[in-house]
This record gives structure tokens, C-alpha cells and sequence, in this order.
């Protein structure tokens, strides 16, 4: 049990010569004229040296808790960070006060981070902003900590606890981090965290009888509804309907890149100045969103919850979730964006019982049971040839592991065991290659026709060189064919440049998964199963808190205050839709053009015995094709393959080769989503016979 951390509700200032010159600080480079609750007595702590963990509402004013010290501070202050946006919003706000800051991230290149690491070494940096996984990239720590770090403030920390509702790996390294730099004085900022959640960062971090500051959960000012729907339809017609009727600038959350586009676009064709957020963007449009967002010219911004983490837009007067989160710390933390400029504002939850469904199915597809992990171990042993190297992907390994494992379960079972070292990923040989042709005869001389055509010569160079083999499939020598048909590397390019066209598909011999050693049983390897059975527990614990905050007939602001620990919870409020006896009605969506939408076609019954159903020459070679096209949208959209689809549904399509969209929509498999992004191209093949 992680010991626990006192927490001291009273605060008592503490004045001295340092702290009169924070209080002058504030005022000439902050423009406040005094800190607010919790402020002060945070950097009072800071300033002593002193470990410190402060917990403030979203809005209550976290950055200033080191911002002000590192400017008293001598020396350099590092505040890790969780995001690109954050950083790049933090420096901008820094850098107009005329505060020198600046951040290192993956947005820039090497020889940009050489140089603002230079200025750091220097000196002429006190506030420099980095993500934990930067600290190994081109000797960044070593250069980093050789400048001497007085601060090390670790931003939006309830990412470093397994409890918390943002959970993130790199994180867990921060310990290690602060270790290397020094073990300067530490302060850690969230604006959620459960009592366990405190303890649990304390502890990760090795903070040294940390003073730990909590002002208190309340915001006063927002009002917490629940509107209880059926189906994406009454979610959309009823956050239509919500935005019309109120005024001012709105977030609305979405679980899905899909979903996003989707509301963003049925907001559009209402009329409302609405746009879309997510990582599916590139940089250049998310940041153009994000201004576009922050100056007034777009109303609602539709997102994905990577956004708003540390943007300070204070008069967002609406924010609705379009699903519901999968922890009351990650709504909360989310909802809390509206309002930060102390006006009332609206925080909405759209809840359907099915919501429940999708996060119970991403938890422990992430964090499978042991009888899972087993099992896929179990698949790839027998899978694996004499030098341990699997045969077939992650989805093979789940359609051919004992009982009902999903590709994501297969898939997080397979992470497992390589960080347990019981498999790793082969990279392969630099010369051998496994090569099977798809192409026949007349189609390589209809199109790589020519006098000269080095894709055809190369063709047929491996031909030769395999004596017909590769028309079944043969490894080859890369480094015996002709030289005039280029260096290791162009052989590369053009072998997945033919792959790509659907002539050929080629692997690297050795490459791919491979089993350490198949004899091993999995016990010889060292899994901590308890931590990945808490992990699960803890995830699912936290679902289960959120669908009862959806649910309960009580006082939704007291629900909240009494999940973070907060006393001023009360049994009623005057802000949510339950104390204000509102029922609130979902208004269902109509179809854009005016008229029902037609019924789908059943999906025939598919059995099991449709995977193992044997396949022809024909069914073969086109299967092969299709995984080929699968390879290509695979590493287009950087995916694994089965998130395009599953071997199985493959196998469906050469068995039953579909022409139309219905027929290949009525496969299993095959659904809307991904009907839309991929079905045109498969189609296309299997026309092609």
C-alpha cells in the first residue's frame, strides 16, 4: 500500500524576502495584483525548497506556481509536459511577457533542439518545457542537467499515477529523470487527483515530505447536466439543439477521429461556425483550428480529448461530451474548461448505456487477462519455425489461440511478451528475402512492357535466380542478383514499389515476430500479472464511478466533491439539472436529406468453419493480393494491419470475392467505418480478378 500523504486544507503564509519579491513579480510580469487561493503558499513551499504537490481546479492558476519561482530561482526551470499544444501555448504567453522560455519536442528538428539546447547550456533560458521521452533523444538529459536545474516542475501529473485517468508510461520515468538532473526541489501540478492518486504520485516521484496543497475541487460558477440518449441520432440532434440555444463559445468531445469529422460536419451544415481537432491533423491545421478557436472566428471546436490540456480560452460557455469519459477525473478535468473566467457555463454529458460497452472493450482489449497472454503464447510457439520466427501477424495469432481472443487483446498480449523478453520483433536479414509473385505472365508484359524497364528486369532476375520458385513463393539472395538493377537499398524501393502495384509480396527473411525460445514455458519469463490485473481492476473501477455519476438521482456536485475528497460537498446545490428538478429530453437527429434512411440487409450467419474452409489456387492468389493492398493501408495510415481488417474477413472476401459495396458490406467484419475507408480499394482488386 503506497503510504499515505497528508493533506493540509488551512494554509498559513509565510512570508519572506524571496516571497516579497514573488509578490512583485506576479504583479509586474503577471499583471495580478495578488496570488490567488493556493498560489501563495505554493510558492512559499517552493521557494523554501521544499518538495511540493499542488492540486487547483482547472482555471485556478497551476502555472504560476512555478512559473513565478523560476524567475526568483536561480538557474534553470524544467517543467515536463504532456503536449505539443501546452508547450507551444505556455512558451507563446512566457515568451510575450518577455520571459525567456522555450520548449524541445518532436515538432522540431534536430539541428532547432542543438540550438535552443545551446541556449539552455547558456544560460539564457529559465524556463524550459520537455516531454519525458526527449530526455534520451541526442544526449538531451546529459546536456540538459549539466546546465543545473534549480526546479523541476512536472505539469499535469496525475499522468505519472496507474491510478489516474491519464495514464501514460513515459511518465513512470520521471523519477529517473529527476535523479538525473540532480534530485532538484520538485513540484508537481494536476487539477485531479483522488486522495490514492495523490499518494500514488508522491510515492512514483520519491517526493521528500512533500506540502501538499489542495484548495478544493468546487467550481461554483458551472452547472452539471446529464441527458440521457439512445443512439448517435439523439446525440446529435440534442447537441445541435443545445448549441442553438446557447450563446457563446462551446467544446463539444468526441471519442473518435470519425465521430469529430462527423459532428463537426453535421454542426457545419446547421449553420453553427464549428471545426474539427484531432491528431488525425496535421500540425500546421490543428494550430490554424486552435487560433481560429482561441480568437472568436470558430464558435464550437469539436475535439478529441487532446485538446484544451493547458489552453487558456476563459470564456468557453458550453462544454458537452458527446460520450462518455471512461473516469470521472478525466470529465471533470475536461468539463472544468468551461467557465475559467468565473461566468457561468453549462458542463453536458450525452449518455447512452451502450458508451459503457466501448470502454469495457478498449480496457481489456489493452489489458488482457493471463489466460489471454497464455494463449498467444501458446499460438506463436506452434506458429514459430526451427529459428522462432511466427508465421503470420498479430491476427493470425488471435484467430489461431485456444478460446475467443480479439486482435487488440492478441495484440496487447504480444507487447507483454516482448517487454517480458519472451519475443521480440526480428529485423530481418539484409540480403535474404522471402518472395511469392502475384502478377501472371501477360499482365508483367502488359504493363512493365518496354525496351527497357528495370521493375521487369528485376522480375525476372528473381525468376531466374529461383528457378520459377517464386511463382509458389522462394527466398532469394538480394545480394547475388545482377548489379545493375541497384544497391541494397533501391532493391528495397522497388520490391515495395511492385508490392504496393500488387505484383509480388516480399518479406525479409528473419523479420517480423519471433519466439526467444519455443521451449520455454511462460513462467521462465517475468510478468508481473498482479500489476496488469490492478491496472484492468482499477480502469474498470473508475469506468464504474463515471456510469454512476450518469445515473444517480442525487446531486451531481456533491457525487464529484465527495469521489476527489473535498469537505465542502453538501447534500444539494443549485447547479445541477437534479437539485434544479430539470428533465431533460434527447432530440432525435433527422436525416440530412428529409427521408428515412434505408434498411441494411441482414448480414448472412457466419461460422467458424468459414475460417478454416480450404482455399483454391484462384481464392489463394487473391488473398495474397489482398493482404498486399492490407501491407500498403497498413503503413500509409501507420497501423497495424488488422486495424484495416482481420486475416479472417480477408479470407472471406477470396472465398466469396463480393463486386458490389452491399455484398462486400454484408461480410463480417465489414462495417460502416470501415466500409467507407477501405471498401473501394478491396473491391477493386477483387475485380480484377
Amino acid at each position: 500500500m503506497v503510504p499515505p500523504v497528508a493533506v493540509r486544507w488551512v494554509f498559513f503564509p509565510v512570508t519572506t524576502d524571496a516571497l516579497d519579491r514573488a509578490r512583485a513579480l506576479l504583479e509586474s510580469r503577471f499583471g495580478h495584483a495578488a496570488f490567488r487561493p493556493g498560489q501563495e503558499r505554493a510558492v512559499a513551499s517552493i521557494l523554501e525548497g521544499r518538495d511540493t504537490l499542488v492540486i487547483l481546479p482547472t482555471g485556478g492558476g497551476k502555472s504560476l506556481c512555478y512559473q513565478v519561482p523560476a524567475l526568483v530561482l536561480d538557474g534553470l526551470t524544467v517543467v515536463l509536459s504532456p503536449l505539443i499544444s501546452l508547450m507551444k501555448d505556455q512558451v507563446d504567453q512566457l515568451t510575450a511577457r518577455g520571459i525567456p522560455a522555450t520548449f524541445i519536442n518532436s515538432s522540431l528538428g534536430a539541428a532547432e533542439i542543438s540550438n535552443r539546447l545551446g541556449q539552455v547550456t547558456r544560460g539564457e533560458i529559465k524556463l524550459l518545457y520537455v516531454a519525458p521521452e526527449r530526455f534520451d533523444a541526442g544526449g538531451a538529459g546529459d546536456r540538459i542537467a549539466a546546465a543545473g536545474v534549480s526546479l523541476l516542475a512536472v505539469d499535469e501529473a496525475h499522468c505519472i499515477s496507474e491510478w489516474g485517468h491519464d495514464f501514460r508510461p513515459s511518465y513512470r520515468r520521471v523519477r529517473e529523470i529527476r535523479e538525473r538532473l540532480g534530485a532538484p526541489p520538485t513540484v508537481a501540478l494536476t487539477a485531479t487527483a483522488t486522495p490514492e492518486v495523490r499518494r500514488d504520485i508522491a510515492h512514483s516521484l520519491g517526493l521528500r515530505e512533500p506540502e501538499v496543497i489542495v484548495t478544493g475541487f468546487d467550481r461554483p460558477n458551472l452547472r452539471w447536466h446529464v441527458i440521457r440518449t439512445k443512439n448517435d441520432a439523439e446525440k446529435d440532434g440534442t447537441l445541435a439543439h443545445l448549441l442553438e440555444r446557447h450563446v457563446g463559445a462551446a467544446i463539444v468531445y468526441a471519442s473518435t477521429r470519425k465521430t469529430v469529422d462527423r459532428v463537426a460536419a453535421r454542426l457545419g451544415r446547421a449553420g453553427l461556425r464549428a471545426a474539427a481537432y484531432h491528431a488525425g491533423l496535421d500540425d500546421e491545421h490543428r494550430r490554424d483550428v486552435q487560433e481560429s478557436f482561441m480568437r472568436g472566428d470558430v464558435r464550437v471546436i469539436v475535439a478529441t480529448n487532446a485538446f484544451g490540456m493547458g489552453i487558456d480560452k476563459r470564456d468557453v460557455r458550453l462544454v458537452v461530451h458527446h460520450a462518455m469519459p471512461g473516469s470521472l477525473e478525466a470529465y471533470y478535468q475536461e468539463a472544468g474548461r468551461a467557465g475559467r473566467d468565473g461566468a457561468t457555463a453549462d458542463c453536458v454529458l450525452l449518455h447512452a448505456f451502450q458508451d459503457r460497452f466501448t470502454h469495457e472493450f478498449f480496457i481489456r482489449g489493452a489489458h488482457p487477462e493471463r489466460s489471454v497472454v497464455e494463449a498467444v503464447y501458446a499460438a506463436a510457439c506452434r506458429r514459430a519455425d526451427a529459428d522462432g520466427l511466427v508465421d503470420g501477424d498479430v491476427a493470425a495469432l488471435a484467430a489461431s489461440a485456444a478460446g475467443k481472443v480479439s486482435d487488440r487483446e492478441a495484440d496487447s498480449a504480444v507487447r507483454i511478451l516482448v517487454t517480458a523478453g519472451a519475443m521480440h520483433h526480428g529485423v530481418g536479414s539484409t540480403s535474404a528475402a522471402r518472395v511469392r509473385l502475384l502478377a501472371t505472365p501477360d499482365r508483367i508484359k502488359q504493363e512493365l512492357g518496354g525496351e527497357e524497364n528495370i521493375e521487369r528486369d528485376l522480375l525476372r532476375a528473381l525468376w531466374r535466380q529461383s528457378r520459377g520458385g517464386v511463382a509458389d513463393g522462394a527466398i532469394v539472395d538480394l545480394g547475388a542478383l545482377p548489379p545493375g538493377l541497384g544497391d541494397p537499398f533501391a532493391l528495397t524501393e522497388r520490391l515495395d514499389a511492385l508490392e504496393q502495384r500488387q505484383f509480388l509480396v516480399w518479406s525479409r527473411v528473419g523479420e517480423g515476430l519471433v519466439v526467444t525460445d519455443q521451449k520455454a514455458p511462460l513462467t521462465r519469463w517475468s510478468i508481473d500479472w498482479a500489476s496488469l490485473d490492478r491496472r484492468r481492476q482499477s480502469e474498470l473501477a473508475q469506468l464504474e464511478v463515471m456510469q454512476k455519476y450518469a445515473y444517480t438521482e442525487r446531486c451531481r456536485r456533491s457525487y464529484v466533491l465527495r469521489h476527489f475528497g473535498d469537505p465542502a460537498a453538501t447534500p444539494t446545490c443549485a447547479q445541477c439539472d437534479n437539485c434544479l428538478h430539470l428533465a431533460h429530453e434527447a432530440v432525435r437527429d433527422e436525416p440530412a436529406s428529409g427521408t428515412a434512411a434505408k434498411p441494411r440487409k441482414k448480414a448472412p450467419t457466419r461460422s467458424k468453419a468459414d475460417d478454416d474452409a480450404p482455399l483454391d489456387d484462384a481464392a489463394q492468389s487473391l488473398l495474397d493480393r489482398l493482404r498486399a493492398l492490407r501491407s500498403e493501408l497498413a503503413r500509409s495510415g501507420s497501423v497495424p494491419a488488422y486495424v484495416v481488417f482481420p486475416d479472417r474477413t480477408l479470407r472471406a472476401m477470396a472465398l466469396a470475392r463480393p463486386r458490389t459495396p452491399g455484398a462486400l458490406a454484408d461480410l463480417h467484419g465489414v462495417g460502416p467505418a470501415k466500409m467507407e475507408k477501405f471498401g473501394e480499394a478491396f473491391l477493386s482488386v477483387i475485380r480484377e480478378g
